[in-house]
């Protein structure tokens, strides 16, 4: 069984490694769009996967870390693509919570990425 929870961040970037001409090369912002997915059984005597309160704490850490920021100045997230912030959330989302299975990273209503974790 899989336990979804979704938060948002207003952030600003820059994607440093991009040619000077390239829009992303240049400071802009999004409404990134985060999703953790936490699987596994079903504990018969809670009747949960997981606590609800648990995810939305850990992933609260993260969001107040990132909201309203430029990511560039983040440590880890100096070159902060889609992809790089999946990892870095996934990282310090792993320890409080062992049953993560995905996390989303959505920066336009078209495009985002997911993340399953090293070797994925």
């Amino acid at each position: 069984m899989e336990l979804f929870h979704r938060f948002s961040i207003e952030a600003a970037r820059r994607l440093p490694r991009l040619p000077p001409e390239h829009p992303c090369a240049r400071l802009h912002g999004h409404s990134f769009h985060i999703e953790v997915r936490i699987a596994g059984a079903l504990d018969p005597a809670m009747g949960w996967v997981c606590d609800f309160a648990l995810i939305t704490a850990a992933c609260a850490v993260l969001q107040r870390e990132l909201d309203h920021r430029t990511l560039n100045d983040i440590a880890g997230l100096e070159n902060p693509t889609s992809e790089h912030l999946a990892i870095w959330l996934w990282a310090r989302l792993q320890a409080p919570l062992p049953g993560l299975a995905e996390v989303r990273v959505q920066e336009t209503a078209s495009a985002g990425c997911l993340y399953r974790g090293p070797g994925q």
